[in-house]
């Protein structure tokens, strides 16, 4: 067996013609360019790119293959350059009969698969061409579409305020699907306000795999959140079998943002722009008695939990909280660069390298920081109201503690 790193939800900003795809990406953001940055800056070993629905993406696949960039392999996805694999996906979003919205995300193992899905959408969506329109289809409905045509149906995000399963449409899955499609989702994604710890709180989840993934919107955002997977090879079936955990298939772990750095993490008031610090659940302003509030994922995991604390199944992976790189105190762009360029790609620099080679590299404060980062150690200050938490600044003493107390 083998250990891959996987970042399974990036969005494509545009096509290789700079014709959008996903509005509010990045028009950098192109198949190719996703391709190369995960690879050659990341270190990222599996990638699953969620627009792969909309036919302007399809022509530019098409385009690649017949250049030789990518190979379709015999047990699903794609390989390039023997070197990482590439997962075909397409982000949709449904409505419940309530008006809830949520995103789902549809995995394919071939090109054929994921062509025709996006025929049959198209008869859904208005304009098939963007990413993540909505399609007028409850969440069962889709999942039928799926399924039919073999592919894996995991709900994106699954917490957040804003167009998410557990954040906007219902307090259990079990409302919104049957109890025969339930044990047909193997996975779900936790989001970047969310992590083991809160979601394990649910008991409809306790056979669920949890997922990390970035949904990353800019080329730097990609492998901000990702897995560690535990597979024979990096193709399809075995990232199947892994979110199943069979034949000693596993998500070995999942690395994330912890949860204060989300966007939405507390209860925001957009009136007042209140963002709460009380003890959870904070469901309506108590600085202007607004009730109409954007509801934290934390608080709102609190208003429907099963249990006071979280109960993990034995299948579960750990969950490691590092703060990315970008996030990280002194790391700018040019100090990212040269650490890149020195230990080979993000990945080696929040895994592998140490202490004193960072030093070497960036300084002792910038590898302090780094090494503290990864480990989540740094003060944080919470996020909310659609802005990311913050990392606090910390004496250069207190830093010299943590570190000490950490290696």
């Amino acid at each position: 067996m083998n250990r891959f790193f996987a970042d399974l939800h990036i969005h494509i900003g545009a096509n290789e013609e700079k014709k959008p795809v996903k509005i509010t990406a990045s028009r950098d953001l192109t198949f190719e360019n996703i391709i190369k940055e995960a690879l050659e800056r990341k270190g990222i070993d599996i990638i699953g790119i969620v627009d792969c629905a909309s036919p302007r993406v399809i022509q530019d696949i098409k385009k690649l293959i017949a250049r030789g960039i990518i190979a379709e392999l015999p047990e699903g996805g794609f390989r390039h350059k023997e070197k990482i694999t590439i997962i075909l996906a397409s982000e949709i979003e449904c409505i419940e009969k309530d008006g809830g919205k949520a995103h789902y995300i549809a995995y394919f193992p071939f090109f054929k698969q994921i062509q025709d899905f996006s025929n049959i959408m198209s008869r859904y969506i208005t304009n098939i061409d963007l990413s993540s329109q909505q399609s007028g289809i409850s969440g069962e409905e889709l999942f039928n579409i799926v399924h039919s045509l073999g592919g894996v149906f995991v709900p994106a995000h699954a917490f957040t305020p804003h167009k998410s399963v557990y954040g906007n449409c219902a307090p259990r899955l079990s409302k919104i699907f049957s109890p025969k499609t339930l044990q047909s989702i193997p996975a779900l994604e936790l989001g970047l306000s969310a992590d083991t710890y809160l979601a394990d709180r649910i008991e409809e989840l306790q056979q669920i795999t949890f997922l990390s993934n970035s949904d990353s919107h800019s080329l730097s955002k990609i492998g901000r959140e990702y897995n560690l997977l535990l597979l024979n090879r990096p193709n399809f079936k075995e990232i199947m079998l892994a979110f199943k955990n069979i034949e000693e298939r596993k998500v070995m772990a999942n690395f994330g943002l912890d949860p204060k750095l989300g966007k939405y993490h507390r209860t925001h008031c957009p009136r007042c722009g209140y963002i709460a610090e009380l003890n959870p659940p904070i469901l309506s302003c108590p600085n202007c008695n607004n009730k109409d509030v954007i509801i934290g994922v934390l608080d709102r995991i609190e208003s429907i939990a099963d249990y006071n604390k979280p109960k993990h199944p034995p299948t579960r992976p750990v969950y490691h909280y590092q703060i990315p790189l970008e996030f990280v105190p002194g790391v700018g762009v040019g100090i990212l660069n040269k650490l890149i360029n020195y230990f080979g790609s993000e990945m080696a620099i929040l895994h592998y390298a140490s202490y004193e080679d960072l030093k070497k590299v960036a300084g002792w404060e910038i590898a302090q920081n780094i090494v503290l980062a990864r480990e989540g150690k740094l003060l944080l200050q919470a996020g909310g109201g659609g802005k990311y938490g913050k990392v606090k600044k910390e004496s250069k003493k207190a830093k010299q503690l943590s570190l000490l107390e950490g290696l």
